[in-house]
């Protein structure tokens, strides 16, 4: 039977296009909650074993894009573990499940990564509970509206940065002597790193940092057969956008302003995380792919 996803029709039509409904909740935000409801690819994603019994990690697992890439990667044959944050326990078992179904060994591992230590940990837990490490998805990441500069408390500018940036440094640093030559690390960054929003400088610093980092790092670890990647989203339709990472104002039409007229639901950027961890994508590694339904980064 024909994939509907995968058959021809015109993109800007494929998925919902605003107005949407206003709908705020609290941080860090459920997908049960979202309407329309977001596509990770539950009933279309399908697999062609690309990721056959490699090991794999991502940050931010339970919902958006990582949850996407968790799904993605178990029909392509990968064992996943994810983090996520304890409240989001819910999101959390509906990945484990889906994992699982794809026949493929899931393993949860609650924490707040803005902390050292449980980013280490972590680290130790998905080896120990995978038996290795061959793929290291670096996506875990706040984001809060503010005003103005003003109004950003040095609380929240902690926060952004050690969510978004330290712990990435962190989980890359304890797991980098883990990973085998043929393995891959693939840092979620973003379209802001280009195009900072005023409203959002914080995270932006943040993601433009991700893009120094993966390119530096991407030279050092080269030399030891290991690429590294970024990935830039432009507006994706996630818990992180109506949980205060947009006003409610922007909610309403938020993806409209990019040449696709829509915002990208996960399923849509998987594909590229695939790539990046797969061996078809051998000769890539310093890149930054944008996938930002037609605004392009620099």
């Amino acid at each position: 039977m024909e994939n509907e996803r995968l058959r021809m029709q015109d993109p800007r039509h494929q998925y919902p296009q605003p107005p949407f409904p206003r709908q705020p909740q609290p941080a860090p935000g459920f997908t049960k909650n979202m309407e329309p409801q977001p596509d990770h690819g539950e009933q279309s994603y399908v697999g062609c074993g690309k990721l056959t019994s490699r090991k794999a990690l991502i940050t931010g697992g339970d919902s958006g894009i990582g949850r996407a890439v968790a799904i993605a990667f178990a029909r392509e044959g990968a064992d996943v573990a994810i983090s996520y944050l304890p409240s989001e326990q819910a999101d959390a078992q509906a990945v484990v499940e889906l994992i699982e179904q794809a026949g493929r060994k899931a393993v949860a591992l609650p924490g707040d990564i803005s902390d050292e230590q449980v980013c280490r940990k972590l680290v130790q837990d998905a080896v120990a509970g995978l038996g290795g490490l061959d793929i290291l998805v670096n996506n875990a990441a706040v984001q809060d509206t503010t005003p103005s500069l003003a109004e950003i408390t040095s609380e929240q500018f902690d926060t952004v940065l050690k969510t978004n940036l330290y712990a990435l440094f962190w989980i890359t640093q304890e797991a980098a002597p883990h990973l085998q030559p043929g393995a891959a690390i693939i840092n979620t960054t973003s379209i802001q790193a280009y195009e900072p929003s005023p409203t959002i400088m914080d995270y932006a610093m943040t993601k433009a940092g991700i893009v120094a980092f993966s390119k530096a790092l991407s030279k050092q670890m080269i030399e030891k057969g290991v690429r590294v990647n970024a990935v830039a989203p432009g507006p994706f339709w996630t818990p992180l956008q109506p949980s205060g990472g947009q006003t409610q104002d922007k909610i309403e039409k938020f993806g409209s302003g990019v040449p696709m007229g829509r915002p990208g639901q996960p399923v849509e950027i998987a594909p590229i995380y695939v790539l990046l961890a797969s061996q078809e994508g051998s000769y890539i590694t310093g890149e930054v792919y944008g996938v930002t339904g037609g605004s392009g980064i620099a």
